[in-house]
């Protein structure tokens, strides 16, 4: 009996270097080449030019107090200041804490306090959030922010003010990296309420960047396009570090995605590969003057966060050109990537699979009791290897709950393997809404919603969209004797939660459906939502 488990037996060594170690070599190999464009800014630098201006910024955070270890905030859409801040912070050992863009001030105070972050770098706004007014109410809350820098306001004198540092200062604090040191926070939602801060090291990031673009067959003659948000590992790590890794130049087409400005990105910067969840790609198929675009260049790329349906598969090859398209599964836990379809792998893996074990690492499908399941059965799937992450930032109950004394991550997701060792995500264990590739809490949700005064009692729950792969549902117990509509719960929730968190169903009701031991049965809950909206579950 061939039991769920493999290896990604590979001859090709890990990296065992720093972040700032190997994008010196890239630059050493590749000094003229060019590195980062960011098409919405008038951006473009060679990996020298790149290189020089990740040493100006390294030097500014050294002047303004910064030493190895610290929390260094980022809350900003995609720009080209994000990357030499994300390069900078592992040059010097500095740790960077990613900030969701849309996070209000109740969740950019709890990343702040449970990070204990020193500073803090953002955009002054971003669509309908003030970032300078939310970080100046939320300063009072935070002891441990000492200062904050705008990009659009105070960036050149900050970056400016490192100029007093000697280069012999930055290289003894490069010198002290070690690659097994953390270099990034990432906050995902689990299904405790709070979000938790996903610790990733140097070996982490770099290696799962450098062997995702070994499978696209990356090299220094590719032009990626990177419409997907940085503060996601999709950003910074399968976009920025596994262009820096092979010498590719990292194409930012603009803050946020936009169908048609992705496309004229790609048409105008000779793009060999872009990027994007599902509805990315369908919502460019979309564009008006789709026809205009030159897709003559493009030959690879990355899909990610749900099945690809096929009609859509095969558009994207035929109209966009990506012969060489491959799929990913992971979590930020796994730096993501854990499995990834390789160049050639057949047009019905491509829609049904996640792709095989990825280089170096180990996968297994387990029961409820821990036994690793024969092929072909469904079960947990479990990560180990290089890419676990090293835990939850200052949270050891919960990193004890998703890593095993084997050091396996367990995922929550329910999966398969087939007898090829390619595997098909099934379905989830945990009480996790995906929607549009961002985690939601349901707990998170309920527990705002409670503070609303006329509410009794609430739960939240996924339902299926056909745009976004789940949309957020709440069922609602009304204090007896009041009245709430669902126009007043979405204006309360109105720029108190991020706009994603905002259920966009309400359902009344007298009761929730129950266990025989009082257990709330979400699954029947969801069950009887989708008929009542007429809804199907996709794949």
């Amino acid at each position: 009996m061939k039991v769920s488990y493999v290896h990604g037996a590979s001859d090709i060594p890990l990296l065992g270097e720093t972040i700032g170690q190997n994008l010196k070599r890239t630059v050493e190999k590749f000094p003229d080449q060019e590195a980062l464009v960011c098409v919405h800014q008038k951006y473009r630098a060679t990996y020298q030019e790149f290189y020089n201006q990740t040493t100006a910024v390294a030097k500014a955070l050294l002047f303004a107090g910064v030493k190895s270890g610290d929390r260094i905030g980022i809350w900003s859409a995609n720009r080209y200041e994000w990357v030499l801040l994300q390069y900078a912070t592992a040059r010097i050992g500095a740790i960077l804490v990613n900030i969701n863009p849309a996070y209000r001030t109740s969740e950019l105070i709890f990343v702040i306090n449970q990070s204990e972050m020193s500073h803090i770098f953002s955009s002054l706004n971003f669509k309908s959030s003030d970032y300078k007014k939310m970080s100046a109410d939320a300063r009072e809350f935070c002891i441990t922010l000492q200062s904050e820098v705008f990009f659009d306001d105070n960036w050149e004198q900050f970056v400016n003010s490192g100029q007093e540092i000697a280069d012999d200062v930055l290289r003894s604090f490069e010198e002290h990296v070690q690659f097994d040191d953390p270099v990034n926070i990432q906050y995902t939602s689990g299904t405790t309420g709070f979000p938790k801060g996903v610790t990733l090291s140097h070996h982490n990031i770099l290696n799962n960047g450098y062997f995702i673009g070994i499978r696209l067959k990356y090299t220094e003659k590719d032009r990626v396009c990177i419409p997907v948000p940085f503060y996601h590992c999709f950003g910074m790590v399968i976009g920025n570090l596994c262009c820096t890794a092979h010498g590719a130049c990292m194409v930012i087409p603009n803050d946020s995605f936009d169908p048609e400005m992705t496309l004229k990105t790609v048409s105008d910067e000779k793009c060999t590969s872009l990027y994007g969840v599902p509805t990315m790609f369908i919502a460019e198929l979309a564009v008006k003057n789709f026809e205009s675009f030159d897709f003559s260049h493009l030959r690879t790329g990355v899909m990610a966060g749900s099945v690809c349906p096929p009609e859509i598969m095969k558009k994207v090859e035929r109209l966009m050109n990506i012969r060489e398209m491959s799929i990913c599964y992971g979590m930020t836990e796994t730096s993501p990537v854990s499995t990834q379809t390789l160049i050639g792998t057949p047009f019905e893996k491509q829609i049904n699979t996640v792709g095989t074990v990825q280089d170096h690492l180990e996968v297994k499908i387990i029961d409820d009791t821990g036994r690793t399941v024969p092929r072909g059965e469904h079960g947990e799937l479990c990560t180990r290897g290089y890419s676990v992450m090293l835990k939850y930032w200052n949270d050891p109950e919960n990193t004890k709950k998703v890593i095993d004394i084997g050091r396996w991550m367990h995922t929550g997701d329910l999966a398969v393997m087939d007898g090829e060792g390619y595997v098909t995500i099934s379905g989830r264990i945990k009480d996790l809404i995906i929607r549009g590739g961002e985690n939601i809490s349901p707990k998170e949700i309920e527990d705002f919603l409670y503070t609303y005064p006329n509410i009794l009692d609430v739960q939240i729950i996924g339902v299926p969209s056909e745009k976004f792969g789940e949309e957020v549902m709440a069922w609602v117990k009304v204090r007896p004797g009041f009245q709430v509509s669902e126009e007043e719960l979405t204006e309360y929730c109105k720029g108190r939660i991020a706009h994603y968190k905002v259920p966009k169903y309400w359902k009344f009701v007298d009761e929730f459906p129950m266990t025989i031991s009082g257990k709330i049965r979400k699954v029947e809950m969801r069950e009887i939502s989708m008929k009542e909206l007429g809804l199907e579950i996709k794949g």
